[in-house]
């Protein structure tokens, strides 16, 4: 193995680290971000049903992207840490038996999607158009879920060695790939049919697959500290306990964003589709402002993870002081932006009358949240390090089932629909102040005594 690339998260300094690290991954979340928001810009163009059918679909992929991402939270922590061990062998089983379950996960969600799709829209709404639309998206998203899967598995490797600017390109071709091809194959250009829905999924299939065939090049080219195998290749239980252990709270934790944007959903459809639709688009869109601080959350995870099994102290302390002002400056700025242009932002999406006069204050209430977001956001990334992976979830729980559900439904019995969307920044507090418990206790127990 090569030594400098083996230390270079023990040994170069930390905010030059963090930039190295984090900074690649910032951007290619920014990518993952125009994933979310190109499919309803465009979709947009058709009807305002099918914007909503889209909302309503989100909950559905971002489950999808949970059980991607939270696998692969299990995966680099397991992988960096064996890294500053300087344990190959256990490098080479989190790398091998991490691909195994993207496979695993693929099967079991493709099958569970395309069997309860119809239940699913038909249970939310009883608007024909809105069933239908939903069910051919989110159909052939099913089925050709693998490219999540083996796209974010394989970016999770080349993140958990260092070699962020890699993960970055693969998100950024992907999304480049699906940008290209959303018109072209809803509004049927240069020759191509015209398929409406249908074209904005295979449009998004179509990037995530380009991005893992471009990331499994990489891995195989340049990432020389894992060695991918399939022949001969076996499951190995006690390693999959091992990512599971921090990769199941993540999984949990991100997929309480998609029962909350369900229960969300349902609260918003008893006052009406169009407010649906304008929640819709603010999670789309508050995703370039949350997505960042997550890429900012990737970078440290290994750094933290590599810290903490090399025992350098300090190196730890100074990651997360560092995270923290960063995701501070990151939410303060988009908080400004919801707040100064709600209009021009809606009218990105051909919004009604009726929808600029809900959507313009809900985007200023709920923007208000993500100040309060950037210090739990980073302490996620931090508990998940020390594989205090069920911390993470315990914040996310509280903010985002335990608060913000039952005080948006509370709210929503007023019948002003205004009130609903101060769930969210009430939310967000109660889980900084969560997040704050939990660190001291993280710091009295892991970091305070730890020889440097």
């Amino acid at each position: 193995m090569n030594e400098q690339k083996e230390n270079k998260m023990g040994t170069m300094p930390v905010g030059k680290l963090i930039v190295n690290i984090s900074l690649p991954l910032m951007v290619s979340m920014l990518a993952q971000a125009l994933y979310n928001v190109v499919d309803s810009l465009f979709v947009s163009r058709i009807s305002e049903n099918a914007l909503t059918a889209v909302s309503i679909a989100f909950p559905i992929q971002n489950l999808m992207i949970a059980i991607a991402v939270g696998t692969g939270v299990g995966i680099n922590a397991f992988l960096s840490k064996s890294l500053g061990e300087k344990n190959k062998e256990n490098v080479d089983l989190a790398a091998n038996n991490g691909i195994f379950l993207a496979f695993v996960s693929y099967i079991v969600f493709m099958s569970f999607t395309l069997f309860l799709s119809s239940f699913y829209f038909k249970s939310q709404t009883d608007i024909s158009e809105i069933v239908t639309d939903g069910e051919i998206y989110i159909r052939i998203c099913a089925l050709g879920c693998i490219g999540v899967f083996m796209q974010i598995t394989l970016g999770r490797l080349l993140q958990s060695t260092g070699k962020a600017v890699f993960a970055m390109l693969t998100q950024f071709t992907g999304a480049l790939i699906n940008i290209i091809f959303d018109p072209i194959l809803i509004f049927g250009l240069f020759g191509f049919p015209k398929l409406g829905m249908a074209g904005a999924a295979i449009a998004t299939l179509m990037g995530q697959i380009f991005g893992t065939i471009i990331a499994l090049y990489f891995n195989l080219k340049f990432n020389n500290e894992i060695t991918l195998k399939i022949k001969g290749f076996r499951p190995d239980i006690k390693t999959i306990k091992r990512i599971y252990s921090v990769g199941f709270p993540a999984i949990v934790m991100q997929a309480v964003s998609s029962v909350m944007i369900f229960g969300m959903n349902n609260i918003l459809l008893s006052f009406s589709s169009t407010a649906t639709a304008v929640f819709g688009i603010y999670f789309k869109l508050q995703s370039f402002i949350v997505l960042p601080v997550i890429g900012l959350n990737n970078g440290i995870v290994p750094i933290i993870a590599f810290n903490y099994g090399a025992r350098h102290k300090e190196r730890i302390i100074k990651t997360i002081k560092i995270s923290i002002l960063s995701a501070f400056i990151i939410t303060f700025m988009g908080m400004v932006i919801f707040h100064t242009f709600p209009g021009q932002i809606l009218e990105l999406f051909k919004a009604s009358e009726n929808m600029l006069k809900i959507g313009i204050p809900a985007l200023k209430t709920m923007s208000l949240c993500f100040i309060f977001a950037s210090f739990s956001i980073v302490m996620i990334a931090v508990f998940q390090a020390f594989s205090k992976g069920f911390y993470s979830l315990w914040v996310s729980l509280l903010r985002q089932m335990f608060v913000l559900l039952p005080v948006a439904y509370l709210f929503s019995k007023s019948g002003n629909i205004n009130l609903v969307w101060w769930a969210f920044p009430i939310g967000e507090i109660a889980s900084l102040l969560l997040a704050i418990v939990l660190l001291k206790r993280l710091y009295r127990e892991k970091i305070i005594n730890m020889p440097d």
